[in-house]
């Protein structure tokens, strides 16, 4: 059985992808990256180039073939669950985590992250913090449907562990 991680950007869903996945002897996959590898740009690239309608189309058919690989923690991008029926099928094909952070936490973690989000450049710390709530707003709905929120403020790897566990 595959583990989808779902989340806003700096949820944490890339950091501890792969130690839970290292704890539970699986495979990791972040889509993100592997997107960036097979098509040879970076997303914000792929985006201006072709626009958000194109990247979602592929990055659906990516989260696809991932029903190709068994005991695998894959990590998603934070709009993937969000389009086409991607979170009825992460959740068909697998277990499907929330990683729940605070809009003070994701802008903390973007502060000091070394891989600073081209759509958070150039706005002030009020602008950041509405945008994100607006778009955590808008997303709700398909992160809440997540077969387990796991809280990521401070996350805890025993404790993700732990809730992907009982929950077999």
């Amino acid at each position: 059985m595959n583990i989808y991680l779902i989340g806003y950007m700096y949820s944490g869903k890339t950091t501890l992808g792969h130690k839970l996945a290292a704890k539970l002897g699986y495979q990791w996959l972040d889509l993100d990256q592997t997107f960036e590898c097979v098509f040879h740009s970076s997303i914000p690239i792929f985006f201006k180039r072709y626009g958000e309608e194109a990247f979602r189309k592929l990055e659906q058919k990516q989260l696809h073939a991932t029903a190709d690989i068994d005991n695998t923690v894959i990590s998603t991008g934070g709009g993937t669950p969000c389009f086409f029926d991607n979170i009825q099928w992460i959740n068909q094909h697998g277990k499907s985590v929330y990683f729940d952070v605070s809009v003070e936490t994701i802008l903390r973690r973007a502060a000091v992250s070394k891989k600073p989000r081209p759509i958070l450049a150039g706005m002030t710390e009020e602008e950041r913090a509405q945008y994100i709530r607006q778009q955590l707003d808008a997303r709700m709905p398909y992160y809440s449907k997540a077969q387990i929120i796991f809280p990521a403020d401070k996350p805890d790897l025993n404790q993700l562990v732990d809730l992907v566990n009982s929950d077999s």
